[in-house]
């Protein structure tokens, strides 16, 4: 989908990510009609402003809601990684891609704390629903940097943690404050932000 399948890979220790679920649960949340109407990826889409040719990382990309209409829009000259840590879901993606003829589309079997990306050509990575499952944030999203081009972009979608469905975990709750500081540590600064949800913030970052 696009969102938040950064779930436990079989035989991983069970404190490396935060939220687990097995493949299956996944697949069945994240697909779910109601949810996919929610998630406004046309809107969202329009607001990253992707020139033709881009290479995007869908990072923690679940079903591939959103990397499927990433790889539209990047058309055929650009790339979408679609990076999970569970490798049935990355298998889904990429059969899902097949299906659609799209051949842009390149599964990324990613690690806890680093995507793991095959190349440091990235223009935008794509964060949706998804930075609160990752235990060790700062230095993720450290690595992550490192994958991007000169000006290139980290955009973020996450729950306001007082009223997101998870207000009474903390530690499944990240804040734009807390983010804006592991950005600024990785080289990053608050570059847009977009109000297109009730219960979630967006906020692009650049690289410096």
């Amino acid at each position: 989908m696009g969102a938040l399948a950064l779930t436990l890979a079989a035989g991983s220790p069970a404190w490396a990510q935060l939220g687990a679920r097995s493949t299956e649960q996944w697949l069945k949340t994240l697909e779910s009609q109601n949810r996919v109407l929610r998630l406004k990826v046309d809107d969202v889409i329009a607001s990253l402003k992707l020139p033709a040719r881009a290479v995007v990382a869908d990072i923690g990309a679940g079903a591939g809601a959103f990397t499927l209409p990433l790889a539209k829009a990047v058309a055929a000259g650009g790339r979408v990684y679609a990076v999970d840590i569970d490798q049935g879901l990355v298998d889904h993606i990429v059969k899902k891609a097949g299906e659609a003829k799209l051949a842009n589309v390149q599964g990324v079997l990613g690690k806890f704390t680093d995507p793991a990306l095959p190349a440091r050509d990235v223009d935008l990575a794509f964060i949706y629903d998804v930075l609160h499952h990752i235990e060790s944030r700062a230095e993720y999203l450290q690595h992550l940097a490192g994958y991007l081009k000169p000006g290139g972009r980290i955009a973020v979608i996450d729950f306001y943690p007082e009223i997101g469905p998870h207000r009474n975990e903390p530690a499944l709750q990240t804040t734009k404050e807390q983010t804006r500081q592991w950005m600024a540590a990785a080289g990053l600064r608050i570059a847009a932000e977009y109000r297109l949800y009730d219960d979630k913030w967006f906020v692009v970052y650049a690289k410096l």
